[in-house]
């Protein structure tokens, strides 16, 4: 475990050096990474001291603002966790120990430092401040859905794959409202810890002030709207709340599944959920974040592992398994060179295993949405099982599936032109649910948002020898 600790420092001269120690007093793996915002006040004659006790120092040479800084900084971490310490002593280094806590026992994304929690130590100063962070606080958790009692806390820490997925736009103080409504659209596991405070006066050099309460209130109501994830991880959150769906879709191919199985592209585990009862269940993907979500999911479980799997690699990692049943779901698209994918998977299943493909359908529906998911294709039921049978797959069972989804995809991505799944076209899609199952039954319409395959390995299962 590394932290990488981002210090954002405007004319702090009088405080750097003290706080710098601090820090590199704390008894964590770390690095520090220093972000000086073009200081006017001497600061910069420090460097010279500062250098050996930190590991970068980048240089802004305009003022920009705590954003800003934090953007720069961002760019340099290699750290699992990121914190944000503000250059002056109004925050103690050695609470990155609460801080850590959620996030080393896997319970939390981010971790809020409150300076209102009851039990801590906290400087007595300025009412109306107060008031003015409580009230901004309140807002954002009604428009967010979150019970934050401190928003505008500086001690934010992240796990550094979430925080590197978001785009930060703020350059100033707008930075801590904005990450708060960001972060809530996208899902992740927020928790608060009490930390002590010792605020600083305006003489003593505090900076913020009443139009950046204003502006505070701006980036609320702008940045609680939307998803601001990576598309495809926000796809899979949106997907995950269409519980209905992914049962329904579970329920079209159940009835094939062996008893060890091989999921390949678990994501963040929509339908892997639905696979838990057998003897040998393999959550696979290549996304460590992915990964460690479905590690803290299922990790606990005797017959269920969570590996690292790259679908073009010939998964001899799995040779001594038996796996009897492969589930690809909305994965092989994703992929190149397809074709030796599915040569992968002939060599993992044992004889007569099963593989259960579901891909998007029809080439004419390929639209941008596919292209900002990375899809290389949509598959005809004639491409893709000739395909399967060139690499000796027998073909058991082909469908189309989500005829109104197809009717959706089309209007939505090569009409309206959108970009990505929100939760506007699963909110209509949850109310149409009862029709989309009513036009699935009508099998002799040969269409749909999806095609299910299963296709079966050629020899005899060992256990039948």
């Amino acid at each position: 475990m590394k932290l990488s600790v981002i210090i954002p420092v405007y004319n702090e001269f009088l405080t750097l050096k003290e706080i710098i120690q601090r820090v590199r007093a704390v008894d964590i793996p770390k690095e520090i990474i220093l972000v000086d915002d073009a200081s006017t006040d001497g600061t910069r004659n420090l460097f010279p001291e500062i250098t050996p006790l930190v590991d970068r120092i980048v240089l802004h040479e305009k003022n920009q603002g705590k954003g800003a800084a934090i953007r720069s900084g961002l760019q340099h971490i290699t750290g699992d966790y990121v914190v944000i310490q503000d250059a002056d002593l109004e925050y103690d280094p050695q609470e990155y120990l609460k801080l850590l806590e959620p996030l080393l026992q896997g319970n939390a994304d981010v971790v809020y430092g409150s300076r209102f929690l009851s039990g801590e130590a906290r400087r007595v100063l300025y009412f109306w401040h107060s008031v003015g962070n409580r009230f901004l606080t309140l807002v954002s958790n009604m428009l967010t859905n979150l019970n934050l009692t401190d928003m505008e806390t500086c001690y934010k820490m992240f796990r550094s794959d979430v925080l590197k997925s978001v785009k930060i736009e703020q350059d100033r103080f707008g930075f801590e409202p904005e990450i708060t409504g960001k972060l809530a659209k996208c899902n992740v596991r927020f928790y608060e810890v009490g930390i002590t405070y010792h605020g600083r006066s305006y003489e003593e050099g505090k900076k913020i002030g009443w139009k950046d309460g204003l502006h505070a209130l701006y980036c609320i109501l702008k940045y609680s709207r939307g998803r601001y994830l990576e598309i495809g991880r926000a796809t899979l959150h949106v997907l995950a709340e269409f519980e209905h769906y992914n049962k329904w879709l579970f329920k079209q191919f159940h009835s094939y599944l062996g008893k060890r199985i091989l999921e390949i592209g678990s994501g963040i585990g929509n339908i892997s959920k639905y696979l838990t009862n057998h003897d040998l269940l393999i959550l696979s993907d290549i996304n460590e974040h992915y990964l460690d979500i479905l590690q803290k999911r299922y990790g606990n479980h005797h017959n269920i592992a969570v590996q690292y799997y790259d679908m073009t690699q010939d998964g001899s990692v799995f040779a001594a398994m038996e796996i009897d049943t492969i589930v690809c779901l909305n994965s092989l698209e994703h992929i190149e060179k397809d074709q030796e994918v599915i040569e992968n998977f002939s060599r993992i299943l044992i004889p007569s295993g099963r593989l259960i493909l579901l891909v998007p359908a029809h080439p004419f529906l390929f639209n941008p949405i596919d292209k900002y998911l990375n899809h290389h294709r949509r598959y005809s039921a004639k491409t893709l099982c000739a395909r399967l049978q060139q690499k000796g797959f027998r073909l058991e069972h082909v469908q189309y599936l989500n005829r109104l989804g197809a009717i959706g995809w089309f209007i939505s991505g090569n009409i309206f032109r959108s970009k990505a799944i929100s939760y506007r076209h699963i909110s209509i899609h949850k109310f149409l649910m009862p029709f989309m199952k009513l036009l699935d039954r009508m099998r002799f319409l040969p269409f749909g948002l999806s095609l299910l395959v299963v296709a079966q390995k050629p020899g005899q299962a060992p256990d039948e020898s």
